[in-house]
């Protein structure tokens, strides 16, 4: 009898170790998730195509919701550090660095469509699980001291205080609305303007956009 505790050894002869195992499922939640959405998103899926036994996953995972949990998690990471990737090309002024994070922003929704929908439009991670709390809230708290260097504000302020300045949060809001708005029409194909197009024009389309959002 094959021991639960244990992974079976996978189709293309791998070895998982206990350790290892869950980044393995989170991989293959990934992969699962593209393929067929998080309507049909199932643990048995996961197991099956990580190669381990349907049992596996629960050594990690209590269900479906704690796997998609852990990847909206990682998810938001990833959004991060590809508005960070974009930004550390770019020039240091505030407006170059916030197209930047913009463009980013793009980037990853492009890159990860599935996984972008799976942060941003599903009630089914748990958003007051604390891994994925702390990332989700460092990903806005980027946008928010983005919007505050454009506003020339420097100062040191919590992120609870900071949301008690009706100015700052209406500022935040609508750039956001604009980067996530374009985002999501590019994934939909309802931006037929910008499909297709290089990213160089794409981001210049972004630059404009948000250049006539924060004009005085």
């Amino acid at each position: 009898m094959q021991d639960d505790a244990k992974p079976a050894a996978p189709a293309s002869g791998r070895q998982y170790h206990h350790g290892n195992l869950r980044a393995a499922l989170i991989e293959a939640a990934e992969a699962e998730l593209t393929e067929k959405g998080v309507e049909a998103f199932s643990l048995r899926g996961v197991a099956k195509r990580a190669g381990v036994s349907h049992a596996a996953p629960a050594h990690h995972f209590i269900d479906a919701g704690g796997l998609l949990t852990a990847l909206a998690a990682e998810g938001f990471a990833r959004f991060l550090e590809s508005m960070r990737a974009a930004q550390r090309t770019a020039a240091p002024d505030p407006v170059a660095q916030m197209n930047a994070a913009g463009q980013g922003y793009l980037d990853f929704a492009a890159r990860s469509p599935a996984l972008f929908r799976l942060i941003f439009s599903s009630d089914r991670p748990d958003f007051a699980d604390p891994a994925l709390d702390k990332a989700a809230s460092a990903s806005f708290l980027h946008l928010v001291e983005g919007v505050r260097r454009l506003r020339g504000d420097t100062g040191a302020a919590s992120l609870a205080g900071l949301l008690q300045d009706e100015s700052l949060m209406a500022e935040v809001a609508g750039i956001w609305s604009v980067v996530h708005g374009m985002a999501d029409l590019m994934n939909s194909g309802r931006l037929k303007y910008l499909q297709g197009k290089p990213p160089e024009f794409r981001q210049k389309i972004l630059a404009e956009v948000l250049r006539r959002l924060s004009a005085p």
